[in-house]
């Protein structure tokens, strides 16, 4: 049957389905409790599933209402299903599809600001979640508060006495301002993105935001939020490939209705919090998400291990002409270079958290998995940002001890060689790192400029570093990959 035969996929179809395909919660018992900013796939195929489970377990009304921060047919395509969507788990033993009932409205944020900033100072809401990835923060790489000046988080601070407001940070900000006002109860904000201190960062640049505004009342906002404002730390993981036209047509064939935003992913998934609520929040645990006093060393392993051993992949297999993770790891250098990552980078965690040898080989496994097909050149986006966090500190530590680093100089490496290509991943820094590559300049100084375009001066200050990852430059311009 083809898609335009199928019917869509909405609350009325449910009935069509398999009992094992239809949401774990009825969608109409849930009430919007949750307010999340970001309406990607990873959403949908991570937090949301561990809303769904919790409230289904529970019995309590968790639902979710999801605000997308730019793209208005998103939302009026998850409109347009009743919140519903599919999602479909590769497993390598065959793929299975089901239907995700945990969201239950959807936002845009510009054009429908004022139920965004309703919802924000709803009592019944008491958290907040965000996965607007790293770039959503608007953060300074040299102070790691808000970047103030640059041209949207100017623009918001301007507007912020009643004007449009087109960062998540500033309407954040503003709702929470207005909450704090109407003295409404506490609230929970929980990021979701990949950053080491992801809670701590969060609650710097929304806190930046308010002591840079022109709100006469806002250090009584400040010291308000104080009392009323959580920003636990979070760890969330779970690999969510984008989604293909063979993706979806696979998910209506499984499904017998048409879905217009499905979404795939591995089977694994973790979740890690930190225990420091200030209001109560769905019972993630009964699906299987950990709480924890602190989520550092969980964050900082999944973040240094994983993530970094995703963007060396992404960068050095772009480099040798592979397109996904799963044909990075394929090669012959592949499963080698996670292995030796990860062990450099191991001696730079703390105590408490996964043990980095079998975290390695739960990796292995992972990105090995035959259904997934990860393109490189997703994970590759926005690389000046992803490897300011998951490389570069611990770059510095290493260094600082005298140790040896030639894994984490070859993923510079890798990364560097794919800023000079016309077709390389998107970045917002793109202009400025192909500013640092012309026919005459050696390697060595350009591998200089781009770690100054990425805010790391002292790195590019050391000759040793800076020789050495120019030195695997000329290989990988063959598209070798030396490890």
């Amino acid at each position: 049957m083809s898609t335009l035969a199928l019917p869509a996929l909405d609350r009325t179809a449910l009935a069509r389905l398999a009992p094992e395909q239809r949401p774990a919660v009825d969608p109409a018992e849930l009430r919007p409790r949750i307010v999340h900013f970001g309406l990607g796939a990873f959403h949908r195929a991570h937090q949301a599933v561990y809303t769904e489970h919790a409230a289904a377990r529970s019995g309590e009304p968790w639902g979710i209402t999801a605000v997308a921060p730019r793209s208005t047919r998103t939302v009026r395509a998850l409109r347009d299903q009743d919140c519903l969507y599919s999602l479909t788990e590769r497993r390598p033993e065959g793929s299975v599809s089901r239907v995700v009932g945990a969201v239950v409205g959807a936002l845009a944020m510009g054009p429908d600001a004022t139920a965004v900033d309703t919802l924000l100072a709803d009592p019944e809401v008491t958290v907040v979640t965000l996965t607007i990835t790293e770039k959503g923060y608007h953060r300074s790489p040299q102070t790691g508060g808000l970047n103030t000046a640059a041209a949207p988080v100017a623009a918001d601070l301007a507007a912020a006495q009643g004007g449009p407001l087109t960062t998540v940070v500033g309407r954040l900000a503003a709702g929470l301002a207005a909450r704090m006002r109407a003295g409404a109860p506490p609230i929970s904000v929980v990021s979701c993105d990949n950053m080491a201190g992801n809670g701590a960062a969060l609650s710097r640049v929304v806190r930046d935001f308010v002591r840079a505004s022109a709100w006469p009342d806002r250090t009584r906002i400040l010291d308000r939020m104080a009392e009323a404002v959580a920003f636990p730390s979070t760890v969330v993981d779970r690999i969510v490939p984008a989604t293909s036209e063979a993706d979806r047509a696979a998910a209506d064939s499984a499904l017998g209705v048409h879905d217009a935003l499905p979404v795939t992913g591995e089977p694994y998934r973790q979740w890690v919090l930190e225990d420091s609520f200030a209001a109560p929040r769905p019972p993630w645990e009964l699906d299987g998400a950990l709480f924890v006093p602190d989520a550092a060393p969980y964050q900082l392993t999944k973040l240094r291990l994983l993530n970094g051993s995703h963007s060396a992949l992404a960068h050095l297999g772009a480099a040798a002409g592979h397109t996904t993770i799963a044909g990075a790891l394929a090669a012959d250098w592949g499963e080698r270079l996670v292995r030796a990552l990860c062990a450099e980078v191991a001696p730079t965690l703390p105590a408490g958290g996964p043990d980095p040898g079998s975290y390695a080989d739960d990796l292995v496994v992972r990105f090995r998995n035959p259904a997934m097909h990860h393109l490189l050149r997703q994970i590759g986006s926005d690389g000046s940002l992803k490897i300011t966090e998951r490389w570069l500190p611990a770059l510095r530590t290493l260094r600082a001890h005298g140790t040896s680093t030639p894994v984490l100089e070859l993923a510079l490496a890798g990364w560097m060689h794919g800023t000079r290509q016309a077709d390389a991943p998107t970045d917002p820094a793109a202009d400025a790192l192909a500013a640092c590559w012309g026919p005459a300049v050696p390697d060595v100084e350009t591998v200089r400029a781009l770690l100054r375009v990425l805010g790391a001066t002292d790195l590019a200050d050391e000759d040793a570093l800076t020789t050495a990852v120019a030195d695997r430059l000329p290989a990988l311009r063959a598209g070798r990959v030396e490890i």
